[in-house]
This record gives structure tokens, sequence and C-alpha cells, in this order.
């Protein structure tokens, strides 16, 4: 009887190590920790440089917007539009 407990709880950790194997192959946490944490460090050294790209972008799309608006105040009738020409009958 004790030899029978024996060895089925044997078995139970035998099998129990077969599946923790297979998952560790399968998942393999330590691969994607260290991919996580290579891309995160690639992140943060490449920060500055994704920053001045966003500012350069940010400040082209500000360009247009006022090229724009320039178009805007010259094609129209309101001289209060036109920002630098003076309104002269006032």
């Amino acid at each position: 009887m004790l030899r029978e407990t024996l060895e089925m709880n044997i078995k139970r950790l035998i099998d129990f190590l077969i599946y923790s194997k297979n998952f560790l192959i399968r998942k393999n946490p330590f691969k994607s920790l260290s991919n996580s944490i290579l891309d995160g460090l690639k992140d943060f050294l490449t920060m500055k440089k994704k920053l001045k790209m966003a500012q350069y972008r940010l400040n082209y799309h500000r360009h247009q917007l006022q090229k724009m608006e320039q178009l805007i105040a010259e094609n129209n009738e309101h001289n209060f539009l036109k920002g630098k020409n003076l309104n002269e009958t006032r």
C-alpha cells in the first residue's frame, strides 16, 4: 500500500515536471522577458530621436496651417481677417 502511494506520487511528480518542461519550451518566459527588456531599452535610447521627429512634424503641420490661414485671409473680402493689412476707412 505504501509502495503504491509512493509510486503514484512519483508518477505525478514526473508528469508535473514533464508538463512544466513542455510549458517552458512552448512559452519560453525567459526569452520573452529578455525581448521586452531589450525593446524597452531601445525605446529609451531612441526617445530623443522620436521626440525630434514629432517636433518636426508638428512644426511642419503648423506651418502648413499658417499658410492655409494666410491664403484664406488674402482671398477673403473682410479686412479684419487679413491681419497685416490695416483698414484705412477707420
